[in-house]
């Protein structure tokens, strides 16, 4: 959906660049930037490339630019699988420039490690634009396809018991079902609520499938949310967007019950209001984690 075809999209407006001191930090240590104007200038230069591409709101209210994998109660969890589990993977669905995946790399996770997908190949090139880095000296792969299509992910039960497949080299992957079974980390960030109710049931179980059983490996993510389940239009930037919202209850009982088996998994899901461009937002903080045959949580194994 370039901005060329949607002529209602609003024009990019360059004071609602105030990123936070975190996301400041963020941007200097991956970026090389030191300046704070440069800096700037380099966001906004980003910002209208990718504008042109895909006028989405994370693009123009700048969240493409903030992490919110770093506030996950997980976060410490996902982290310490990138250490200490062997060949664990990190997988990053709806990436956008893949902010999500560059954050957990900055903070230990090995990033020959770590796929990042989207359905527009020039986010990755754009992710590299915006952290002035190359294939060579970021390892981590991106992968464009439509996660919709079987052909590029297929939907398949949740692995229980040792997966039977070596982990695929990365390097080489071209769709992502050869990653079934061997997640151990998937973050989905500002994604399932651009689909319909069905095509989310979708999605969650195509993400099933791609996780590791081993006892910890888990899901998580952040997107718009509701007190109580539905549809909704939600326009930001002239561009009408049809999503659909889940509460912390239906959430937590589409996971635990409909997705997994009752008790495979703990979730966790927060609901809270917080600005976006101005505007009170209502958003969605979740995480799914997978739990041992007894059902008590269990820290990745160190």
């Amino acid at each position: 959906m370039p901005a060329s075809s949607t002529p209602n999209a609003l024009p990019l407006n360059p004071a609602l660049y105030a990123p936070l001191p975190d996301d400041v930090a963020f941007l200097k240590a991956t970026t090389g930037i030191e300046d704070d104007e440069e800096l700037k200038s380099h966001i906004l230069a980003i910002q209208e490339r990718v504008y042109k591409v895909a006028p989405y709101p994370c693009f123009y209210g700048f969240a493409f630019i903030k992490t919110s994998i770093s506030v996950q109660p997980v976060y410490r969890d996902i982290l310490e699988i990138g250490r200490y589990r062997n060949n664990a993977i990190l997988l990053e669905v709806g990436c956008g420039l893949c902010a999500e995946s560059r954050k957990a790399a900055l903070d230990g996770f090995p990033a020959r490690n770590i796929v990042s997908s989207d359905i527009i190949q020039e986010f990755g090139d754009l992710s590299h634009a915006l952290f002035k880095t190359t294939k060579e000296t970021f390892p981590g792969k991106f992968i464009a396809g439509d996660i919709l299509d079987p052909a590029f992910l297929s939907v398949v039960p949740p692995t229980r018991g040792p997966v039977q497949s070596s982990p695929p080299d990365l390097s080489s992957l071209t769709s992502l079902s050869p990653l079934h079974g061997h997640c151990s980390v998937i973050t989905a960030t500002s994604f399932f609520h651009l689909f319909t109710e069905e095509q989310q049931v979708h999605l969650a179980r195509a993400l099933a499938g791609l996780l590791s059983p081993e006892p910890g490996s888990l899901i998580c993510g952040v997107d718009m949310g509701a007190k109580v389940k539905g549809p909704v239009l939600y326009n930001a930037t002239g561009v009408d967007l049809n999503l659909f919202l889940h509460s912390e209850e239906s959430w937590t009982e589409l996971w635990d019950g409909i997705i997994f088996e009752k008790g495979e998994v703990a979730v966790w899901a927060k609901y809270a209001e917080v600005e976006f461009m101005g505007k009170r937002n209502s958003y969605l903080l979740w995480n799914i984690k997978r739990l041992n045959l007894r059902g008590s949580r269990i820290m990745p194994r160190l």
